[in-house]
């Protein structure tokens, strides 16, 4: 599945080399499966998740298996700019609320159960909208799900926690100028930060500030 319009990636060699090592520890859970693999990668905003899905889609296509990514961002259940002024008006609605979670579950669930395509919703940046999009799933061996919440997802595999802070990804969120870096932002990673970091302790692999794997008992989750 293609990213979301308006979405700009910056892959670097960091997100490609966590990529194969993260392949490779897949592949032993592909052999023998009957439905597909779902991966979850969550972190906080600018970690570097949809960088890894990339990276991390393209190594198990190099290595033979189908892989599709779904995007928590087409899940959210306002457009951007609309979501961005519910904000302002009310920064309690930062967190899972924004999401339809249930939704993204749902979708995951029907592909594990053998559906051969899937209804998803798809957000326009341009028109700040919600439309909807069909996508062929058939001979699909794993899923990478990509997004701030993923962690609380039901239906994920396998975990992976991108563990960088604000303090990290300030860098990273510059680069991708995806949005104003204003005061009213801080005060929104902020809010996300204290809900993120205890998804770390659900992780079954963290990726530490500089794209190290570490299994969850190594690194002490």
């Amino acid at each position: 599945m293609d990213l979301v319009r308006g979405d700009r990636l910056i892959i670097n060699p960091h997100h490609r080399e966590a990529a194969a090592i993260l392949a490779l520890l897949f592949e032993k859970r592909l052999s023998d499966r009957d439905a597909p693999l779902i991966i979850g990668i969550g972190g906080e905003s600018g970690s570097g998740k949809s960088e890894l899905a990339c990276a991390l889609r393209d190594a198990m296509e190099a290595g033979g298996h189908n892989t599709l990514i779904l995007q928590q961002d087409d899940f959210y259940v306002s457009p951007p700019k609309t979501n961005d002024r519910r904000r302002r008006q009310d920064p309690t609605w930062v967190g899972p609320r924004e999401v339809r979670l249930e939704e993204l579950d749902r979708v995951i669930g029907l592909i594990k159960s053998g559906a051969t395509a899937v209804v998803c919703p798809l957000i326009s940046y341009a028109e700040d909208a919600i439309g909807q999009r069909h996508v062929d799933v058939a001979g699909t061996e794993a899923v990478i799900v990509e997004g701030t919440y993923t962690g609380l997802l039901t239906q994920i595999d396998v975990r992976v926690f991108i563990d960088r802070t604000i303090e990290d990804t300030r860098e990273h969120r510059l680069q991708r100028g995806r949005e104003p870096q204003d005061e009213f932002l801080g005060r929104i990673l902020r809010i996300e930060h204290e809900i993120v970091r205890t998804h770390r302790q659900r992780a079954d692999i963290v990726v530490s500030r500089d794209f190290t794997i570490h299994e969850a008992k190594e690194a002490g989750v």
